[in-house]
């Protein structure tokens, strides 16, 4: 049963980082790529449906993203649900592809992109010790209810608190690895 909670508590952890992962590369650096678009969605036949099924992404330069369609009717859509982003980006429709040149980033942009990831990487430390506290709580009621011993939960506690910084370096490299990338000139 301890195992369980150990293995439980380590999966959502998991999911956190990998969730962290997928905040950081959603956030613009100075090189185009098509995970900035992965949060967005376009009003398509009435339902908000991601970029990503709407259309293909190529990156042909450093700083443009060319996005095609896969069909022609959802242009409209595409290029508004981009410049409504908080991409900061103004996107040009040649009437059958959209091309999205990326501006240079200032300093003070770069700053507030850093202090964007800095949020995210706390939501995903947040997100693993929430984890830890479930795994936690889930081993003293089976104490409580005199289902394992005192020993146990103080063993799954110090396993808790292994996995947790464990999960928590990651987040922190992953941090540490955008801040660099961002702060690139």
């Amino acid at each position: 049963m301890i195992a369980d909670i150990i293995s439980t508590a380590d999966h959502k952890m998991d999911q956190a980082v990998e969730f962290s992962r997928e905040e950081f590369a959603a956030i613009r650096t100075g090189r185009a790529h098509p995970a900035m678009f992965s949060k967005l969605t376009a009003e398509y036949y009435g339902t908000p449906t991601p970029l990503q099924q709407l259309a293909g992404f190529q990156v042909p330069e450093a700083r443009t993203v060319i996005i095609a369609p896969y069909d022609q009717s959802a242009l409209p859509a595409i290029e508004r649900a981009i410049r409504d982003s908080d991409l900061g980006v103004n996107p040009s429709n040649d009437g059958h592809t959209i091309r999205v040149v990326l501006p240079t980033l200032t300093e003070e942009r770069r700053k507030e992109y850093t202090k964007l990831a800095r949020a995210k990487a706390e939501e995903g430390r947040v997100a693993v010790r929430n984890a830890r506290r479930h795994g936690v709580d889930a081993a003293k009621k089976l104490e409580k209810d005199k289902e394992v011993g005192e020993d146990d939960v103080t063993r799954a506690e110090k396993k808790l608190d292994e996995i947790t910084k464990k999960h928590i370096d990651a987040i922190d490299e992953l941090l540490k690895r955008k801040e660099a990338e961002l702060m690139e000139v």
